[in-house]
């Protein structure tokens, strides 16, 4: 069995902003079970992600397009949308590569940003977009939210490993397939994890 010191706490960065999340085995809620999240924001105070392998079967583009008058394209619905978290499920947002940036926007870091306007969505999507689209981009409804220490708590019952960010597992899609691909960036497979991890760590180990 691998050890929870090999995943959840290497180097000794504290926070996870720009990381990704990996549920593990024994993550208990059953909404982010075998999910991948990219971590836009995390400091003392909170932490908040948007899920990137959970795509909505249920929930077409267009029809999301049109609830907000915007005249879809005819392959609109060929862009999936994305459970995003459970926290503002009534709400939408874009991760996307910065190549595209409105005054809107917020730069996660250099690679990645987060915008959540109508304007994108036009330029995604929309009959008469006004800007090239971003060249990778991931639309989702709602997003994860933890408050102070909730996460780090989280990560010391090893509900959570973490993993340096890649745009193939970020913009990838699949729910298992990229589920497996980040596992695969911490050298272990899910036939490694046992939920026996559910042990706590010590509270001043370092969250990496």
């Amino acid at each position: 069995m691998v050890k929870p010191e090999q995943t959840a706490a290497q180097g000794i960065q504290d926070f996870l902003e720009g990381q990704l999340l990996i549920a593990m085995p024994n993550m208990g809620d059953p909404r982010f079970d075998r999910s991948v999240i990219f971590v836009c924001a995390h400091d003392k105070e909170h932490a908040m992600g948007v899920i990137v392998n959970k795509p909505l079967d249920d929930v077409e583009l267009s029809e999301l397009l049109e609830q907000l008058e915007i005249a879809p394209q005819a392959e609109a619905d060929d862009t999936p949308v994305f459970f995003g978290g459970p926290v503002q499920t009534e709400r939408g947002l874009v991760l996307h590569t910065l190549d595209y940036q409105l005054e809107t926007t917020l730069a996660l870091n250099d690679e990645y940003g987060l915008t959540a306007s109508r304007d994108i969505l036009v330029d995604i999507a929309g009959e008469a977009p006004k800007r090239p689209a971003p060249r990778r981009f991931l639309l989702a409804i709602g997003h994860a939210g933890w408050g102070a220490g909730q996460l780090e708590q989280e990560i010391a019952m090893n509900a959570w490993a973490h993993c340096e960010p890649d745009e193939e597992i970020i913009f990838g899609g699949a729910n298992d397939a990229v589920w497996k691909r980040a596992l695969s960036k911490l050298g272990v497979t899910s036939a490694m994890l046992s939920r026996e991890w559910a042990s706590a760590r010590d509270e001043d180990q370092p969250l990496n």
